[in-house]
């Protein structure tokens, strides 16, 4: 094995170990907040999209979790139910009704995932700008690729017979 290809094999290793960790510190979240996963997912997702500027509608969510739009409105439900979540009509289309971040959800988002931010901080610290910068570029490439690849799967399971 080449010096590069263990390089390889190791970024790999860590942005495994990374997602594994981050899906721990999820369930953690959605455990203390009597979430079910599926809620967590949907709950990720509606807080990336608003946090874009562009909210999900049910149909949106439904087809970023590869879930029936009834599955999802029954996870919305729920979240709205506790707080998390509320739904809005949309600003282009009145008839469309988006969903957004509540409140509540920041802040018991914010209470549970400050500290995380912080030890994030800590562990960066020693790192210079130029080296973070070439991390940020890894893992837009390697995101990039996992995205890729998902892309490929659901086209494919979308085409079978």
């Amino acid at each position: 094995m080449t010096d590069r290809e263990h390089l390889e094999r190791l970024l790999t290793e860590r942005v495994r170990e990374v997602g594994w960790a981050s899906e721990r510190v999820g369930h953690g979240f959605a455990s203390r907040q009597g979430l079910h996963p599926t809620d967590l997912r949907a709950l990720t997702a509606i807080y990336a999209a608003d946090l874009a500027g562009a909210p999900l509608t049910v149909r949106q969510l439904a087809a970023e979790l590869d879930l029936t739009p009834a599955a999802v409105t029954y996870a919305v439900d729920r979240l709205a139910a506790a707080g998390h979540v509320w739904r809005e009509r949309g600003v282009a289309d009145r008839r469309t009704v988006v969903l957004r971040f509540g409140s509540y959800g920041r802040q018991v988002a914010r209470e549970f995932f400050t500290p995380l931010g912080a030890l994030h901080a800590e562990a960066l610290r020693g790192f210079s700008d130029a080296e973070l910068d070439a991390c940020v570029r890894v893992l837009a490439v390697v995101t990039d690729a996992l995205e890729g690849f998902d892309r490929e799967l659901r086209r494919t399971t979308q085409d079978r017979p």
